[in-house]
């Protein structure tokens, strides 16, 4: 029956690599034939570990016994997850944006980095872990020594997650492109986003790594104390701990690094040469007087500085406002929560008098 509805230029796609299969490079997103009906939203497997047992063979096993193991096949089922959503984001994002010339080569090297090194890394571990549970019962004896053996691989996330604040400044960059805005918001409209932005699927990684604690907490918690893969499962929760905080401890020099290099002097001698010590940014945001002049600052290990956000050359940057102030030189002051002091002036801030 005919329609006098109007219809959108691009359909919703279950995949945007299928849509350019016949482009070439630099053609433009419209779809030449007719627009269908709105896909649903893909949808993640949430099946328990005890919902695939028949009512015989759950009565076999005991409460815990069957808590453990739903806690293990969370675990795997999580990675199961991961490797489809690091193949989305090559297939969906990077590929497609790569042959259409919506973004350089280069570009999407520095916000994707080695997300495909990743894959191979996870697909071993859900494969042994499917492994481990082939036995008839379908149930995995132990995991401690597999995830021990296997965690060592985690900390080639370093550089990943150390790149992650550049690789997120130029994705927003890049945003105020009106293709790469248009791609992505197509994108964010196709059922196989599951509403996720490319962010959201790029930072998926990190987030999961911070999981493995948790997820190995709850293996061990039901996992009966005289059991013999109690001392592998605390030993894995020590590594990882470990990998993480070494991978925190990466990344917070690279956020600190990233910042110095946005530093901009009015004077050289402006630049203290204790800028070149700092390996950590304690804090940073925005600073008001009651006037309602605001200053960027940034409390590094070494040094306090203060800074006003400018724009050149379409690249953001942060000039520098007066001397920056070693913090062996600060004097500080605990309020009370609620407790607020207005001074006069970001000057009067300073000590003896300086202009």
């Amino acid at each position: 029956e005919p329609s006098n509805k109007r219809v959108r230029t691009l359909v919703k796609v279950s995949s945007l690599a299928n849509l350019i299969e016949s482009k070439s490079p630099g053609t433009s997103l419209r779809a030449t034939s007719k627009a269908a009906g709105p896909t649903p939203t893909k949808r993640r497997n949430s099946t328990l570990w005890s919902e695939t047992l028949d009512v015989h063979q759950k009565s076999a096993f005991s409460t815990k016994e069957i808590k453990r193991q739903e806690a293990i096949h969370e675990l795997y089922r999580g990675e199961q997850d991961l490797i489809e959503d690091l193949q989305l984001a090559r297939k969906a994002y990077h590929d497609p944006m790569l042959k259409l010339s919506i973004m350089t080569e280069e570009e999407l090297a520095h916000i994707f980095g080695e997300l495909d090194a990743y894959i191979p890394l996870h697909e071993d571990l859900y494969a042994k872990l499917t492994e481990s549970a082939a036995g008839p019962s379908g149930t995995v004896a132990q995991i401690g020594q597999i995830i021990i053996d296997w965690l060592p691989g985690l900390n080639s996330y370093k550089v990943y997650c150390s790149n992650q604040l550049a690789a997120k400044a130029l994705l927003d960059q890049k945003k105020q492109d009106k293709r790469v805005q248009d791609f992505l918001q197509r994108c964010l409209e196709s059922p196989f986003s599951r509403k996720l932005d490319l962010w959201s699927f790029l930072d998926i990684p990190r987030s999961r790594l911070v999981k493995y604690p948790l997820l190995l907490r709850e293996v061990l918690r039901h996992t009966p104390s005289e059991h013999p893969d109690v001392a592998s499962l605390e030993k894995a929760i020590t590594i990882i701990q470990g990998i993480l905080s070494d991978i925190n401890v990466k990344k917070g020099e690279s956020e600190c690094q990233y910042y110095i290099d946005k530093l901009e002097y009015l004077d050289d001698r402006q630049r203290d040469p204790l800028i070149d010590s700092c390996r950590s940014l304690l804090c940073h945001g925005e600073l008001r007087n009651k006037s309602g002049s605001k200053l960027h600052v940034f409390l590094f290990s070494e040094l306090l500085v203060l800074t006003r956000p400018v724009t050149r050359n379409e690249r953001s940057c942060f000039q520098v406002y007066r001397q920056p102030i070693p913090v062996r030189d600060l004097a500080l002051e605990d309020l009370q929560d609620g407790d607020i002091r207005m001074g006069g002036s970001f000057r009067g801030a300073f000590t003896n008098g300086e202009k």
